[in-house]
């Protein structure tokens, strides 16, 4: 499909989303709408998310290609799994949402993106049970975190954050094949950093993507109980 002018979203009808097809060629969908719970879900739900600046208007994204961290793919170095056995070192799931999310606005040096409007909206899914976090503690000290959205068999990871030392990266590679382990079969990471790529994550087409995103959305995963782990059993 041809790309073509960000669409407007009419926040006064109820939640509706152009073919993520259409995107610009930087990803660029639409913009306005809500940042309500039925308003995300479905974009998730369709290979799309929010992303813009403080005082910018929702701005809604689809990119091609999209980048994603399959379990087969998941490269753990040695000194981190060394890292991970550190027992002063606790994970937790669920248990400081919010204060993940704020984390992961510190010190950020691509600016601020999850502007007060943000944490409002997904501390909401977080009640509604859509949006979860996993924690990294040293003692009582929350060190590091991530955060991300559940459609299904569906998760898109949103934003990390460490404040020792390796500390994102175990919660990455947790949360991975935590989710792995409870029946998550795709795992979102929206762009390709070096980071990210040092882990196994990859670029597949949009299309692939969207393919694997119907699939996967469909599957039953209950992830309230999740007991997270480094190393969890399959």
């Amino acid at each position: 499909m041809t790309s073509i002018d960000p669409s407007y979203l009419d926040p006064s009808l109820p939640p509706h989303f152009p073919d993520p097809r259409f995107a610009s060629e930087e990803g660029l969908l639409a913009f306005g709408g809500l940042l309500e719970p039925s308003w995300l879900l479905l974009a998730y739900a369709q290979g799309i998310f929010p992303w813009f600046g403080d005082g910018d208007p929702i701005l809604w994204w689809s990119p091609d290609p999209r980048c994603v961290l399959d379990l087969e793919d998941l490269h753990v170095p040695r000194r981190l799994a060394r890292r991970a056995r550190s027992p002063n070192l606790c994970l937790t799931w669920n248990q400081a949402f919010a204060e993940v999310l704020l984390g992961c606005n510190e010190d950020r040096p691509d600016g601020i993106w999850i502007t007060p409007a943000m944490r409002r909206a997904y501390q909401r899914l977080h009640e509604l049970g859509h949006a979860h976090s996993l924690e990294v503690w040293e003692g009582e000290k929350l060190v590091g975190g991530i955060y991300g959205v559940q459609v299904g068999g569906f998760f898109a990871g949103e934003s990390m954050f460490h404040r020792v030392r390796d500390a994102s990266k175990i919660a990455l590679v947790a949360l991975r094949r935590s989710l792995g382990a409870a029946g998550i079969q795709l795992f979102d990471v929206q762009f390709l950093t070096p980071h990210l790529e040092r882990f196994g994550a990859k670029e597949i087409p949009r299309e692939r993507y969207l393919e694997r995103l119907v699939q996967a959305r469909e599957a039953q995963v209950d992830l309230r109980g999740l007991e997270p782990c480094f190393n969890p059993e399959v």
